[in-house]
């Protein structure tokens, strides 16, 4: 049962990783979850303090990545058009591969303040560097998190 769980901890750790980049997978959480698995299988690295910390920070970085794509496209004049383009540019962006996942909420965003506003290309392609800027800040964060959560997952189970 012990290499069960520690399989699934790993896996869990791995999964968030992924999920820092990729939007349809909760990133942070997944690794969280990891990290309570692995110190529920008996390891010496992974503290119920550690947990505490691991599990604040993953609902900061969870409610950071919900509010960074608006903060970031009202910062460069975005409207709710925008933002709505660049939450859809995302997932159509995940059909494209990685260069998909980068560029989709950008076009996505110039599409949208287009459609809103037809006449300002200038302001669209600012706020779609807005919502660009997003997403790699946002993901960035996620990656750094669920990094950390994976090293100390790896080195709890073994």
């Amino acid at each position: 049962m012990e290499i069960l769980i520690a399989i699934c901890a790993i896996l869990c750790g791995i999964i968030g990783v992924l999920g820092a980049v990729l939007p349809v997978l909760p990133g942070p959480a997944l690794s969280f979850i990891g990290m309570v698995l692995a110190y529920f299988n008996g390891g010496d690295t992974i503290t119920e303090r550690m947990l505490w910390i691991w599990g604040v920070i993953t609902i900061v970085i969870s409610i950071l990545d919900y509010i960074l794509p608006g903060y970031f496209s009202k910062v460069f004049g975005g409207t709710k058009a925008g933002i709505t383009g660049a939450t859809i540019g995302v997932f159509a962006g995940l059909f494209l591969g990685p260069l998909g996942i980068i560029i989709g909420p950008f076009a996505g965003a110039v599409i949208g303040e287009l459609l809103h506003e037809k006449q300002n290309l200038e302001k669209a392609i600012a706020v779609g560097f807005g919502s660009l800027i997003s997403f790699l800040v946002g993901s960035g964060l996620k990656l750094i998190v669920t990094g950390f959560m994976l090293y100390y997952i790896i080195a709890d189970v073994f």
